[in-house]
């Protein structure tokens, strides 16, 4: 088994990565931090980035408003994933039916329209900066997460008789072995 396994067999039965996950402390934790991550960029936006948009040049404005958009959209897809795998984990929903809001909300992936190296993005407010660097990482670590978990919800393949094994008892039963 590699690290990146997303089911494991035990001696009993088969593990759902999803379902282990959305209930362990790592999963409490990401959604603790997703959600501090949207709060405190609503925050921002609605204060202290109000105040910053207004001292900026124009040209940055518009890169500012293009921005804090998309920075908001990845925000709210975060949000309703976590929100999503939470219900999953508390049993309100199962796995299958969150698979279902999935369609509604799209995880789209992430957008680099205005890269982090470029003028207009080193223009913005460093805390805009800041919190565009955070969100983007957290959208691609859900995003990973939601791969998994997703390739979870596959059919675990039906175990079948090895071709060396047939071919061994073809042998035995032909030459009257136990």
């Amino acid at each position: 088994m590699t690290e990146f396994d997303v089911t494991f067999r035990d001696e009993r039965h088969w593990v759902s990565f999803g379902e282990s996950f959305v209930g362990s402390e790592g999963f409490k934790a990401l959604f603790r931090d997703g959600m501090l991550l949207v709060e405190e960029t609503a925050a921002y936006l609605d204060g202290e980035g109000r105040a910053e948009s207004r001292l900026i040049s124009r040209d940055a404005t518009l890169a500012y408003a293009s921005e804090s958009m998309r920075l908001t959209t990845r925000l709210m897809q975060i949000a309703s994933w976590l929100l999503v795998q939470r219900a999953v984990s508390e049993g309100e929903i199962t796995l299958g039916q969150a698979h279902e809001e999935k369609t509604r909300v799209k995880l789209n992936e992430v957008d680099r329209t205005l890269a982090e190296a470029s003028d207009a993005f080193s223009a913005l407010p460093l805390r805009l900066q800041d919190l565009v660097r955070r969100s983007r990482r957290l959208h691609a670590r859900i995003l990973h997460l939601d791969k998994l978990i997703t390739e979870d919800d596959r059919p675990m393949p039906v175990p079948r008789e090895s071709p060396v094994s047939a071919q061994v008892g073809r042998l035995r039963a032909a030459f009257g072995g136990e």
